[in-house]
């Protein structure tokens, strides 16, 4: 008898939920550019707080963004944007 499956026949058991893989490394998220406003940019370089990227990510930039390749989820939602799309500007890592 296995701890994540009931017994047959008993009508209750133990549910055993996996613990969740939480990435405290350096993963491919964190090796991009990211596409961000430009004035929460200079926001964030006043006063430290986070910005979010058009894919989501959110963090304080304080890199230099021309040392990575862009985030191909960003460029892709920034092409889809057209021409007429905010005023965004390559944030930094």
């Amino acid at each position: 008898m296995s701890t994540l499956e009931p017994e047959r026949g008993t009508g209750t058991g133990t549910l055993v939920e996996p613990t969740p893989q939480t990435s405290h490394g350096d993963g491919d998220h964190e090796r991009f550019a990211h596409y961000v406003q430009k004035d929460k940019i200079m926001a964030s370089a006043l006063d430290g707080t986070p910005v979010v990227a058009l894919c989501g990510k959110v963090w304080v930039p304080g890199r230099d963004p021309k040392k990575y390749p862009v985030c191909p989820l960003c460029k892709e939602i920034y092409e889809s944007m057209g021409s007429g799309g905010d005023d965004k500007g390559k944030g930094d890592k």
